[in-house]
């Protein structure tokens, strides 16, 4: 069975990522690292969402980062059809 990677939504406000079983911060630009990541596995679709600075990142496959203001809701666009997020 294959998997299937979506979306990946990440929150600055968390900020935190299990590692080696236990909860370790992450800073903004770990997080976009993270993200990058992701999307170089193949992630189709990734929120980084950033309460402090009132945005949203979106990261998608083989597409620049796209950065918006806070939305009231995102949209999981053409990977997971009729998907809305409220913010």
């Amino acid at each position: 069975m294959a998997f299937h990677r979506f979306v990946l939504i990440l929150s600055l406000s968390c900020g935190l990522i299990l590692s080696n079983g236990k909860l370790k911060p992450q800073s903004l630009a770990e997080l976009r690292t993270k993200m990058t990541e992701y999307v170089a596995s193949g992630l189709r679709l990734g929120w980084l969402i950033n309460p402090p600075d009132q945005q949203v990142e979106i990261y998608r496959q083989a597409q620049a980062v796209q950065v918006i203001a806070m939305p009231a809701t995102l949209s999981g666009e053409n990977v997971l059809p009729g998907l809305e997020l409220s913010i």
